[in-house]
This record gives structure tokens, C-alpha cells and sequence, in this order.
């Protein structure tokens, strides 16, 4: 029964996903869990944050065998595409001498 309602209303892919976010350590190993964290799925795009440079490098490199198992997790053509994010850096719009407007980045006269 509500394996009908989800294909009826298409949702189906939607909890697949789910479902591996939510076991990401299972399907990733707890090496690799314990160092990226998916973010968002949007479009068959995975996105997932390292919390270092090596981490993402690493993970760069096992996107292909990231993609197999998790056509083998949740279904073939669910997720296309795994994005492999570095760490998130300081903000510049935070702290007490933050700089109101365009900020530092700005360059232009």
C-alpha cells in the first residue's frame, strides 16, 4: 500500500535517496562518513562537504565506486553525479570588524 502511494505521487526517488542519506554510513564505511557529509540531492546531483582538502581529494577519486554502489543501494540512474565539496572557509560578513556592503572582495574604484 504504500509502496503504490509513493510511485502514484512519485516520490519514489525522492525516499530512495533519502534512504542513503540517511545510512550514508553504511554506504560509504565509517572511514569516510566520519570525514563527508551529503548535503543536498537535487537534479541526480549528490552533493557532499570533506572537512579537509585530502578528504575531498579522496573522495574525488572514489566518486566512481561511490556511483556503483549506490546504484546498487537505492536503484541504476537515481543519483548521476556525486559533487565533492572542500572544507566551508571563515564568511567575511561575520565578526565585529565585518565590512558593510560589497565587502573586501571588492576591488572596483
Amino acid at each position: 500500500m504504500v509502496g503504490r502511494l509513493l510511485r502514484e505521487k512519485g516520490w519514489t526517488q525522492d525516499v530512495s535517496v533519502g534512504g542513503v542519506v540517511g545510512r550514508w554510513r553504511d554506504v560509504v564505511g565509517d572511514d569516510v562518513a566520519e570525514h563527508c557529509t551529503p548535503i543536498t540531492f537535487e537534479d541526480r546531483v549528490l552533493v557532499v562537504r570533506a572537512d579537509s582538502t585530502a578528504w575531498a581529494t579522496q573522495l574525488r577519486m572514489l566518486v566512481p565506486d561511490l556511483l556503483r554502489r549506490m546504484a546498487e543501494e537505492i536503484g541504476e540512474g537515481v543519483v548521476e553525479e556525486v559533487s565533492v565539496l572542500g572544507p566551508a572557509g571563515p564568511g567575511f560578513r561575520r565578526g565585529p570588524r565585518s565590512v558593510r556592503g560589497p565587502g573586501p572582495r571588492d576591488t572596483f574604484g
